[in-house]
């Protein structure tokens, strides 16, 4: 099925794509970053990395973690997590739908895979 993934390059470099916003997705569906990395297929320590790194793109904070103990450490999406991963999949949608048509067209052109 064809789709339509966007990237968001912010003026300064940083950018904001669908493997980011899917993990943080995971994260809140997991309850931590360590599950939604196996649930990934991904080192934790790249799932760490690229959570910090979101975490860090915005003045407010994505994620909320606690460190591990007895019972392992917890992660969850901020209220700005959870809107940032609704804006995003909200454009995706959009887009998506603007370019219905173009897209159906592009796809009624494709040849046969060999």
């Amino acid at each position: 099925m064809t789709r339509v993934t966007i990237r968001i390059d912010f003026d300064d470099g940083r950018h904001l794509g669908h493997g980011k916003v899917r993990l943080l997705e995971m994260v809140d569906a997991h309850g931590s970053i360590s599950s939604a990395a196996r649930a990934m297929e991904m080192s934790y320590r790249r799932a760490w990395l690229l959570v910090d790194e979101v975490n860090r793109m915005f003045t407010t904070p994505v994620l909320e973690t606690q460190l591990g103990g007895k019972g392992g450490g917890h992660a969850k999406l901020t209220d700005f997590g959870r809107l940032l991963v609704a804006h995003y999949r909200d454009i995706e949608r959009d887009s998506k739908a603007a370019f219905a048509d173009r897209i159906a067209s592009l796809e009624e052109k494709l040849a046969e895979r060999s």
